[in-house]
């Protein structure tokens, strides 16, 4: 059924599921007001000369203070679901000023759909666009609603806040990647919800749901002290999950009826550029992630963010298109109109939109500081590439210092102390009687440091004291276990929806880089597209290539960053971890695993102290603070207290930590040694250049290093391209 038939269907069966949520409620006072009555029909009885006797006041007695106790849990529980502050998405407000054609454009598409203008409008650093209920008196001042000339007087009433409509949240890629008409058709069945929003019955019921979900958070947060508010809270958090069950398949396909209603009345509207615009949804999704995992967070880790992210996912999606074979037709659309340029300052909104996506997906600062500045794409290869690649291989010589592993006399230079690629093929380097096919080696024990090479003191701590020491064993014959390895703290995800939201984009379960979102709403119009799309590149777990400058496969689940961990002093290790850690590090040689157990540790030392003293990460070069201008996030909308709320990747096993650090030392050589400079692949992040041309081949001969110890492919692929292994390089 399509039209207004269908339209009006879905009205109706959205209209009966809010009247089914609204029973629930009605039923939850009935059974809150059952002793209430039962108790005033007693003392009225008794009062009248009726029920009179022993049993009578007995009953009339017991009756009574079960009605009192029951109003007050009842009370209890209503003053919770009333003042609980509803989740709402972290978001950049775009304000009428700062892009009237924007504005224009949305009002347009509301008058040629016939429904309410959204309030305001917003961007999220998300490839998604929906509708969002802020007219909780938690959320502030509801924005004044577009009245037509001399509808009101200057200092009438204001609008109550009911009344006001839904802000329109727009995924900032949607706005740098997408025409005018593909953003006007993708945000049609958006507006349209709007209207279903309006219905009276489901506002109810949306306010209501809203109020359970954010109680639920309320009584389930933790920090509680005392028995009796913990006994207090767990009997309110029952009564809420009570009814939040009895209410979850209502809630659930009224949004499937809102979905349907707004569908079928966006469909006059650009039904036919809708179509194309489902596949530049898609390509935006699959560019925007390996934006945000490959080339983003090197930089947020360095305490560098991009100011231009949505700037390079057009250059990104540009790359994936032409190594695709998606150019065609391509050019004609570069040539139509760019929504950005519906902003009047497109420049200024992408800083503050990618300073929002760092504090989301990394936990950065909400402002620039000397430790956090923003690094322009310019500037990327030099301050971000370089530095990470040297910082990473000056930890790897630092954790051989603690293990003792001695440096190669003969090839370091005077008072430098020789950090050389050499030292690091030779420790990692199985010898043949050592090998044994199927069984993890023992490794002989460590030489002793010729006293006339041994480094300085300063450059080199001793084994027995230094950082790392104590969690690796060089000459265990098993893997050592990384000390101070922790959990890492859960992302805090705001609990609850507010079931006022017409989604567009990717579904859950194909954003690796998103946990599942809040529960706006169960009517995703766009959704499944990205996981069907024959042009999108789908993320690959079968090898650990992925972030390696050389290679080419996606970015597997397993090889994503950790959030910061606890403090190595009171480590909180899951034996589970424990063992999945042992079995990766099992895949590689002895030295390789005490060595992989010593960065790790290094690591986890190196995040705790910048989590105690503030900093963003320990590797942030010295920067000077570079003041943000123009908008910014919305900091009164949501809780940044446990950032990042969306993780991007899950902690990184041993054997990954490794492998990276052997590939910075191999670069870094690269660099130093052969002229070989350090680039920006739009798609795959830091890569090494040789001429201008991204070096190839060398991931699969670290892996070969690091897993077998046979350092054969990797000198082989070193001596075509000139590398010297002997030679000092510099560190940071």
């Amino acid at each position: 059924m399509t039209g207004t038939g269908g339209e009006e269907m879905g009205v109706q069966a959205a209209r009966s599921r809010a009247l089914a949520v609204l029973r629930v409620r009605s039923r939850a006072l009935a059974v809150a007001l059952l002793p209430a009555a039962a108790a005033v029909i007693l003392l009225a009885g008794g009062a009248t000369g009726h029920l009179t006797g022993g049993v009578w006041d007995a009953l009339r007695w017991v009756v009574s203070v079960l009605a009192l106790l029951v109003l007050a849990a009842a009370a209890a529980v209503a003053l919770v679901v009333a003042r609980a502050r509803p989740a709402v998405t972290p978001t950049v407000t775009v304000d009428e000023e700062s892009a009237p054609d924007l504005y224009g454009m949305v009002r347009d598409l509301a008058d040629r759909l016939d429904v309410p203008a959204p309030s305001a409008i917003a961007l999220t650093p998300d490839c998604d666009s929906w509708l969002e209920d802020r007219t909780h008196p938690a959320h502030g001042r509801p924005p004044p609603a577009a009245e037509p000339d001399g509808a009101t007087l200057p200092g009438g009433p204001a609008p109550r806040r009911g009344d006001a409509a839904p802000v329109l949240v727009i995924g900032s890629p949607f706005l740098w990647w997408m025409r005018v008409g593909e953003l006007r058709a993708v945000l049609a069945p958006v507006v349209a919800g709007t209207g279903p929003s309006a219905h009276p019955d489901i506002a109810a019921a949306r306010r209501f749901i809203r109020g359970l979900d954010a109680a639920a958070a309320v009584v389930s947060a933790g920090g509680r002290r005392g028995p009796l508010s913990r006994a207090v809270h767990g009997g309110l958090g029952r009564v809420v999950r009570l009814l939040l069950r009895g209410c979850r398949v209502h809630a659930a396909e009224m949004e499937r009826g809102v979905a349907w209603a707004a569908a079928e009345r966006a469909q006059a509207v650009d039904y036919g550029v809708r179509i194309v615009a489902q596949e530049q949804v898609g390509l935006a999704y699959a560019g925007w992630d390996r934006l945000l995992t490959r080339v983003a967070l090197p930089a947020w880790r360095m305490g560098r963010w991009p100011a231009r992210l949505d700037v390079g996912v057009v250059a990104a999606l540009t790359e994936l298109s032409r190594r695709d074979r998606l150019a065609e037709g391509f050019a004609s659309r570069l040539g139509e109109r760019p929504a950005c340029d519906l902003l009047e300052e497109p420049g200024a909104m992408d800083e503050a939109v990618s300073l929002l996506a760092a504090r989301l997906f990394h936990g950065g600062p909400s402002g620039a500081s000397p430790d956090w500045s923003p690094v322009g794409w310019d500037d990327y290869p030099e301050e971000v590439v370089d530095r990470t690649w040297r910082t990473d291989a000056a930890r790897l010589h630092r954790v051989l210092d603690a293990l003792g592993v001695r440096r190669a006399a003969g090839h370091t230079a005077p008072g430098t102390g020789g950090p050389t690629l050499a030292r690091v093929l030779d420790h990692l380097t199985t010898p043949a009687d050592e090998a044994s096919p199927g069984a993890l080696p023992t490794p002989a024990p460590a030489a002793a440091p010729d006293p006339a090479e041994a480094p300085n003191p300063a450059a080199a701590p001793d084994p027995a004291t230094a950082p790392g020491a104590a969690s690796t064993r060089a000459n265990a014959a098993e893997p050592a276990e990384p000390a101070g390895r922790a959990e890492p703290p859960g992302s805090a995800e705001p609990a609850g929806g507010d079931g006022s939201v017409t989604r567009t984009g990717s579904p859950a379960d194909a954003a690796p880089h998103r946990p599942p979102a809040p529960a706006h709403g169960d009517h995703d119009t766009h959704g499944g597209h990205l996981a069907t799309h024959p042009h999108v590149a789908q993320p690959d777990a079968a090898h650990l290539e992925a972030d390696l400058p050389g290679g080419d496969s996606d970015d597997p689940p397993g090889h994503r960053r950790a959030t910061p961990a606890a403090p190595a002093a009171a480590p909180a290790v899951d034996e589970a971890d424990d063992e999945a850690d042992d079995d990766d590090l099992a895949g590689t040689t002895a030295r390789g695993a005490a060595l992989a157990a010593g960065l790790s540790a290094q690591l986890a030392r190196e995040e705790a102290e910048a989590s105690v003293t503030g900093a963003v990460a320990p590797d942030a070069p010295p920067a000077a603070a570079a003041p943000t201008a123009g908008p910014a996030p919305d900091p009164a909308l949501w809780d940044d207290r446990a950032l990042p709320l969306l993780p991007l990747q899950p902690p990184r096993t041993g054997r990954e930590i490794l492998t990276a650090h052997v590939t910075a030392m191999v670069c870094c050589a690269a660099m130093d040694t052969a002229g070989a400079v350090p680039g920006l692949d739009w798609l795959d992040g830091p890569s090494l250049l040789f001429d201008g041309v991204r070096a190839a081949d060398l991931a699969p001969s670290v892996l070969t290093l690091v897993e077998t110890g046979d350092p054969g492919p990797l000198r082989t692929w070193m001596t075509e391209l000139g590398i010297r292994p002997e030679k000092p390089v510099r560190l940071v």
